[in-house]
């Protein structure tokens, strides 16, 4: 029996949440590693929308199972093609030697991407003991 019949959308939701979240944190980590580097413009990875489109897709709606199909109009893509768009953040009023990283602002970028990611990663535990719940039939 496939998982997907068991949790619907939920596991696989929040487990490409979760690796989405790790690959921001990442590039979180890399603006702050480079705040004193001259002319550095931070990254972050834009995902949440996307998220929000693949799970508009129907079911019955064909998927793209290669890269190079065209969607459908109107049709999100599916889960697993949820990569995120890495998009450029810089500063409103870079430094004198042209750094865009604002440390203020990426440490609470890291904080809420954390506090998310740790929210997706218990939600998961949860699923997974409700099913270890109902197996037992207590």
């Amino acid at each position: 029996m496939p998982i997907d019949s068991i949790f619907g959308t939920t596991v696989d939701l929040l487990a490409k949440n979760i690796d989405l979240r790790a690959r921001n944190h990442t590039m979180i980590s890399a603006n702050l590693a480079n705040v004193e580097t001259p002319n550095y413009t931070p990254t972050s990875l834009s995902f949440e929308d996307e998220l929000k489109d693949a799970l508009k897709v129907k079911k019955g709606t064909p998927a793209l199972t290669n890269p190079r199909h065209i969607p459908l109009k109107g049709e999100g893509a599916s889960l697993q093609q949820v990569e995120g768009k890495v998009i450029e953040t810089p500063s409103a009023t870079p430094g004198k030697d042209n750094n865009g990283v604002e440390l203020e602002a990426e440490m609470a970028r890291m904080v809420e991407n954390q506090l998310m990611y740790n929210a997706s990663v218990q939600l998961v535990g949860k699923e997974f003991e409700m099913l270890k719940y109902a197996i037992k039939g207590q």
